[in-house]
C-alpha cells in the first residue's frame, strides 16, 4: 500500500462540513501533542534521568523529581506542538492567532517554572553538603526566581501583544520610577543578603543578639527577605534582612571560634573597710599559698623604701605599708593565673575602678577555656564563689544597700534605748 492510496482514502473518508472539519482538526492536533508529550516522558527525559544516576548523580535526580522539574518540562510540550500545528487546522480562521500566542506563551511559561524548579532543586542538594551547615544561598536561589518571574512576565506579554520584549522594557524604563517605589523592600533585601553572604557578615547557626528586634538566639535560616532567629526561650524572630546590614547587632561567632568566653564582672567592696594591713595579718595571710611569693617580693619593697626614708619613716603616714584591698587583687590575679579552667594566652586582669556611691568596684577580666554555655556558668560561678569567700580573710566585706531589715533593726535598738516617762 502506497502513500498516494493512503492520502486517496483519507480524502473520500474526510468530513465535508466545516465545523467537522474544525473539530477533527483540533482532535488530532491535540492527540499529536499528548503523542509527543509521551515521547518526550518516555524517551528524552527518561536518558536525562539515566545520565544523572549513571554519573552518580542520585541526589539531583531526586532533586529534580521531589520538586516536578520533569513534569513541567513535560508540560510545556504540547503547548508547543499546539502553538506549531494549530495553522494546519481547516476552517480554524481567525482563531489561529490567538490561539498560536496563548499556546507560545503556555510553553514559556512551563519552561520558565522548570527552571524554578532546578533552582529549587540546587537549593535541596546544597542543604544537604556541608557548606550549607554555616553559609546559605537561599537568598540567590530567591533572587534567581524573582528575575526568572520578571523575564518570563515580560516575555509572557510581549508574545500575548504581539510586540518586540524591548518595547516592552523601554515601557518599564519609563516606570523605573514607580516601580523602585513598589520594590524597595526587595531592592533592600537584595543588597543587604548579598552583602551579608559575600563579606561573611552573617552564617546559619551564629549567635546573634539584636536588642531593638527583640533577638536573641541562633540563626536558623537566611532567605532573600528575612532572617530567621531562634531565641533562648524557643521562640522566632524574624528579622529583614536589610535591618541586619543597616542596623547593629552583636555576633558571637568569633567568640566561639576563639575558643575563650569573656568573664567580666565587678565586686563592689565597702569603702569603709580599706584599710592598711598589720604586721600580724601580713604574717597571717603569708600561709596563703597563692599570696606567699607576692607578700615576699612586697615587704621586701617596702621595707627598702621605708629605710630610705631615714628618720622620716618613724611617722606613719610617710611609711609604705601594704593595704588589704591591694593584697586582695594579687590574690585575686594569682588564683586566675593558676586556674586550670581559665585561657592564659588571654587577657587577665583584677583591676579598680573608679570609687562610687555603692562602693569600690574591683573588676575580675578573663576568658574561660570553654564556650558552651553551661560550662562558662559553672566557671563563673566558681572563680566568684571563691572571691566572695574569701574577702573576709583580708578585713574585706561588700557593699550592700540597707534592706527594710536593717531599717527595721535599727528602729527596734533605737525604741529599746528611748527612756520612758
Amino acid at each position: 500500500m502506497n502513500f498516494d492510496f493512503l492520502s486517496d482514502q483519507l480524502q473520500d473518508h474526510w468530513p465535508t462540513h466545516p465545523w467537522a472539519q474544525l473539530v477533527l482538526g483540533l482532535v488530532i492536533l491535540v492527540l499529536t501533542a499528548l503523542f509527543l508529550q509521551w515521547v518526550v516522558a518516555r524517551i528524552v527525559l527518561f536518558i536525562a534521568h539515566r545520565l544523572l544516576v549513571l554519573a552518580g548523580h542520585t541526589n539531583w535526580d531526586q532533586a529534580f523529581i521531589r520538586r516536578r522539574a520533569y513534569h513541567r518540562v513535560w508540560y510545556a510540550v504540547p503547548f508547543a506542538a499546539i502553538a506549531l500545528g494549530i495553522d494546519d487546522v481547516p476552517h480554524i480562521g481567525k482563531w489561529s492567532m490567538p490561539i498560536e500566542r496563548v499556546a507560545h506563551g503556555g510553553a514559556w511559561v512551563c519552561i520558565f517554572f522548570a527552571a524554578g524548579s532546578a533552582l529549587s532543586a540546587w537549593q535541596d542538594v546544597y542543604a544537604s553538603s556541608k557548606e550549607a551547615q554555616t553559609r546559605s544561598i537561599k537568598g540567590y536561589i530567591q533572587i534567581g526566581k524573582l528575575a526568572l518571574a520578571l523575564v518570563c512576565g515580560v516575555l509572557v506579554l510581549s508574545i500575548l501583544i504581539d510586540r518586540s520584549p524591548l518595547w516592552m522594557l523601554s515601557g518599564l524604563g519609563a516606570l523605573s520610577a514607580v516601580l523602585l517605589l513598589v520594590f524597595k523592600d526587595t531592592l533592600l533585601s537584595l543588597v543587604a543578603s548579598t552583602q551579608l553572604t559575600s563579606n561573611d557578615m552573617l552564617r546559619i547557626g551564629d549567635w546573634i543578639e539584636m536588642p531593638q528586634a527583640s533577638a536573641d538566639g541562633f540563626v536558623k535560616d537566611i532567605a532573600l527577605h528575612t532572617v530567621k532567629v531562634q531565641n533562648w526561650d524557643n521562640t522566632v524572630t524574624t528579622v529583614p534582612t536589610y535591618k541586619l546590614f543597616s542596623e547593629s547587632y552583636r555576633n558571637y561567632r568569633h567568640m566561639f571560634e576563639s575558643g575563650g568566653r569573656r568573664i567580666k564582672r565587678t565586686l563592689r567592696i565597702d569603702a569603709q573597710c580599706v584599710r592598711f594591713l598589720t604586721d600580724d595579718e601580713t604574717e597571717r595571710l603569708l600561709r596563703f599559698r597563692l599570696l606567699h611569693d607576692y607578700l615576699q617580693q612586697k615587704q621586701t619593697e617596702v621595707e627598702q623604701a621605708n629605710r630610705n626614708l631615714g628618720e622620716l619613716a618613724n611617722e606613719p603616714a610617710n611609711r609604705r605599708r601594704l593595704t588589704n584591698i591591694g593584697t586582695f587583687r594579687a590574690y585575686g590575679l594569682a588564683y586566675l593565673q593558676r586556674h586550670p579552667e581559665i585561657r592564659q594566652d588571654m587577657a587577665i586582669m583584677v583591676r579598680m575602678m573608679e570609687p562610687e556611691s555603692q562602693g569600690i568596684p574591683i573588676e575580675v577580666y578573663c576568658f574561660t577555656a570553654t564556650t558552651a554555655w553551661t560550662q562558662y556558668e559553672r566557671i563563673q560561678g566558681d572563680v566568684f564563689d571563691h572571691l566572695l569567700s574569701i574577702l573576709p580573710e583580708m578585713g574585706l566585706r561588700l557593699y550592700q544597700a540597707p534592706s527594710g531589715t536593717n531599717f527595721a533593726s535599727v528602729a527596734g535598738r533605737l525604741r529599746g534605748e528611748m527612756p520612758t516617762l
